[in-house]
């Protein structure tokens, strides 16, 4: 590989590094505190992420429980969970919270696979544009007389290379997160 397309396989890296962060934030039926990572507290003036407010446990394979460290933030982080997109009403028993992940239906599944593969065609299409800069920029040195013709198609052709190994990454990824919706 040429040292030249090392700065755009650094960022086809991190487009799928992001890809898999968000699949881990989709909610599979089973109990996963990383699908609190998006949840912001308003807690004392300024917002902050549940897990710097308290500690998360999964006492159960379909149920979460938060514990604040700071008794008065009980309610905030009620409040939060309530107003975020997880689909789940939170037990407050005056010392944690508890969450119940209720089993996903067929719709939701398929629903949820959806939006896996939606990820992922928005992922591809982060790196296919990533490779179109990267060949602009090798086009631009061309011209420049920076490099030559035939060291113009030898980084093409190396960034075409990188481009469908992401690509692939992409679509093992999201085959794995749509099997793990499908078994459960």
């Amino acid at each position: 590989m040429n040292a030249k397309c090392n700065q755009y396989e650094d960022k086809m890296k991190k487009s799928v590094e992001v890809m898999k962060q968000e699949f881990q934030t989709i909610r599979a039926g089973r109990a996963n505190p990383s699908v609190l990572n998006k949840i912001v507290v308003s807690y004392y003036g300024s917002d902050m992420p549940v897990n710097q407010l308290a500690a998360i446990a999964s006492p159960e394979p379909r149920m979460l429980t938060i514990q604040p460290w700071d008794a008065g933030a009980l309610k905030a982080i009620e409040k939060a969970i309530i107003a975020s997109d997880l689909g789940i009403n939170p037990q407050n028993d005056g010392k944690l919270i508890r969450l119940t992940f209720p089993q996903l239906t067929e719709e939701r599944r398929h629903e949820l696979i959806k939006g896996v593969k939606k990820l992922c065609e928005d992922t591809k299409v982060a790196i296919r544009n990533i490779r179109r800069d990267g060949l602009e920029a090798f086009k631009k040195m061309q011209k420049a007389s920076e490099i030559t013709e035939d060291d113009l198609k030898g980084l093409e052709k190396d960034m075409q290379t990188i481009t469908d190994k992401y690509c692939k990454e992409a679509d093992a990824e999201s085959a794995k997160k749509e099997k793990e919706l499908i078994e459960i």
